[in-house]
C-alpha cells in the first residue's frame, strides 16, 4: 500500500467531501516544527522468563544458571544453542529463526545494532503479582495504581511539538486498550483494518447516516472531538486501507498468529500517514509455571519464535530508504511486568520473579547489550532468588522519550522519577529534563489534567 501526501489529501477530501464539518488543514506532514517520531509498545503479558532470553553463556553466572535449572536451561553448545549478544551473554536460539523465505531473523537485526537489550531492567517495587506490576508499569506510576491516566496519555498531552490535529495520534492494536493509553479520548482501537467499519445497517443507508452522525458530533466537548476523529478515521481507513488486501514491504514474512497480525496492522496505519504518533500491542501467554520446555526447547522456543519472527517482519516491512524509511523514525520498545525466578520448579517451569529486560528495536538504536548485570550468586540476587533489578525501566522510556520524542517533560509523564540519565540505547538529542514541581498524588484523576499540566512550567 502506497499513498503519496498529495494522494493521501486527495482521498481524504473525496472520503468524507460530503459530510459536513471535517477539516484537515491543520494536518502537518513533513512540517519541520513537528515530530514525527513513533512509537509502539509492546507488553510481554504474564512475566517471560527473561533469564531463558537473555543467559549468561560463559564464567561464573554460567556454572550457576545451568545449576539452577538441570532442564530448562538453553545450552551452549548444539542444535539449540544460545546465540551470542556479547562475550558473557546469550539470546535464545529462537532468535535466528523465521518463517520460510523471510529475508532477515531478529538475530540478523541484531548484529546490524537495530536491537539494543537493557538487562535487569524493570521496577524496583517488590511486588509478584501480574495486575498491580503490569498497572505500575503501564501508569507509569510505581507503587500507585489509583493513576487516572497512563504514562503514553501523558505523553501526548505534555509533549509541545505535535499538531493540534491529528486524525489517528495513537493506536490499541487489537480489543483492548492499554492502562498505558489509560484516559485519552485520542486513541483508536483497532484488531484488522479490513474490518474497521461503520456496520450500521444496509450500506445504501450508511451515507445518510455518516452525515446524521457527523451533525451530532457538531460540538466542542471532548466527546464530540472523539466522534469527528472516529468518523475522519474510519472514512479515510475505508478508503485506503480496505478490503483489497496488504503486501508487505521488502518481502518481509510474517509468521502466524495474533502478535503478527496487530504489528501488521500497526505497521499498515503508520504507512497511510494519519499522524500516528504512538501505538500498543500485547501479546501474553508468558506465565510459564510448569512445562515450559527442556534445553530451551519446548512452548517458550515457539512462543519466542513467534514474538522474534514478529519483530524482525516488522521491522522489515517497515525498511527503506529516502521518505519511505519508516524504521528512521519508529522505535518498538518491548517490556514485560516483571521476570521469573532463576532456579526451575518441580513442573519444569520457573515461578513469578523480579527482574526481567527491555527491548528496543529502531533504526536509531545504539545497539548491543545495555544496562548493568548484576550476577546470579545467591548474595547478588534480588531476595536471594531473583534476578535483581539495576535499571529502572522509566530510565529506557524516558531516553526514548527525550532523544526520539523530542518530549523532555518527565516531570508530567513520570511524576516522582528524577533521576533520569540517559542510558545509551537510541540516537538523539539530549534535552534537559523537566521535572517540575512535584504536585502528583494519589488523588489524581483524569478530569485533572488540564489542571495538573497547566501547573509544569
Amino acid at each position: 500500500m502506497s499513498t503519496s501526501r498529495r494522494g493521501f489529501i486527495t482521498g481524504c477530501s473525496a472520503a468524507v467531501a460530503a459530510y459536513a464539518g471535517t477539516n484537515f488543514n491543520t494536518l502537518a506532514f513533513g512540517d519541520p516544527s513537528y515530530n514525527e517520531e513513533i512509537l509502539v509498545t509492546l507488553f510481554l503479558r504474564g512475566g517471560i522468563d527473561s533469564l531463558n532470553m537473555v543467559m549468561p553463556i560463559s564464567g561464573a553466572d554460567r556454572g550457576l544458571y545451568e545449576s539452577a535449572r538441570p532442564n530448562i536451561a538453553v545450552p551452549t553448545t548444539g542444535s539449540n544453542a544460545a546465540l551470542a549478544l556479547s562475550s558473557k551473554l546469550g539470546l535464545h536460539p529462537a532468535g535466528a529463526d523465521g518463517p520460510s523465505g523471510a529475508p532477515a531473523t531478529f538475530y540478523d537485526l541484531y548484529q546490524e545494532d537495530k536491537v539494543a537489550f537493557v538487562v535487569a531492567c524493570g521496577m524496583h517495587e517488590d511486588n509478584r503479582s501480574h495486575f498491580d506490576s503490569m498497572n505500575f508499569m503501564e501508569l507509569g506510576t510505581p507503587g500507585t495504581l489509583s493513576t487516572g491516566t497512563g504514562w503514553l496519555t501523558r505523553h501526548l498531552q505534555s509533549a509541545n511539538n505535535l499538531p493540534t490535529e491529528i486524525i489517528m495520534p495513537a493506536l490499541a492494536a487489537g480489543n483492548l486498550q492499554q492502562n498505558s493509553l489509560r484516559g485519552s479520548i485520542e486513541a483508536i482501537n483497532m484488531s484488522d483494518p479490513d474490518s474497521f467499519s461503520l456496520n450500521v445497517g444496509p450500506w445504501d443507508w450508511r451515507s445518510a447516516q455518516r452525515t446524521a452522525l457527523r451533525h451530532l458530533y457538531n460540538g466542542t466537548s471532548w466527546l464530540h472531538q472523539s466522534g469527528i476523529e472516529t468518523l475522519d478515521a474510519v472514512d479515510i481507513i475505508e478508503l485506503n486501507g480496505g478490503s483489497d488486501g496488504y503486501t508487505p514491504g521488502n518481502g518481509a514474512v510474517y509468521p502466524g498468529g495474533n502478535l503478527a497480525e496487530h504489528l501488521q496492522t500497526v505497521a499498515r496505519m503508520i504507512k497511510l500517514d494519519l499522524g500516528l504518533r504512538v501505538a500498543t500491542v500485547d501479546f501474553g501467554g508468558w506465565d510459564t509455571h510448569n512445562g515450559q520446555g527442556d534445553d530451551g526447547g519446548g512452548y517458550f522456543y515457539g512462543h519466542t519464535e513467534e514474538l522474534l519472527g514478529a519483530l524482525a517482519a516488522f521491522y522489515t516491512d517497515l525498511d527503506g530508504s529516502g521518505s519511505s524509511n519508516y524504521t528512521q523514525r519508529t522505535t518498538v520498545v518491548v517490556m514485560s511486568e516483571f521476570g521469573r525466578r532463576l532456579r526451575e520448579n518441580d513442573d519444569r517451569g520457573t515461578d513469578h520473579g523480579h527482574g526481567c529486560f527491555v527491548l528496543v528495536l529502531s533504526g536509531n538504536a545504539l545497539g548491543g547489550v545495555k544496562g548493568t548485570w548484576p550476577g546470579l550468586a545467591s548474595d547478588q540476587l534480588f531476595d536471594g532468588a531473583d534476578l535483581a533489578v539495576t535499571t529502572d525501566y522509566r530510565r529506557v522510556l524516558s531516553e526514548i522519550l527525550i532523544r526520539r520524542l523530542g518530549n523532555a517533560n518527565l516531570g508530567e509523564v513520570f511524576p516522582g522519577y528524577t533521576t533520569y540519565e540517559p542510558l545509551g540505547v537510541v540516537s538523539g538529542t539530549d534535552l534537559p529534563p523537566i521535572y517540575g514541581p512535584q504536585i502528583f498524588d494519589s488523588s489524581f484523576e483524569s478530569g485533572d489534567l488540564a489542571d495538573w499540566s497547566s501547573a509544569v512550567p
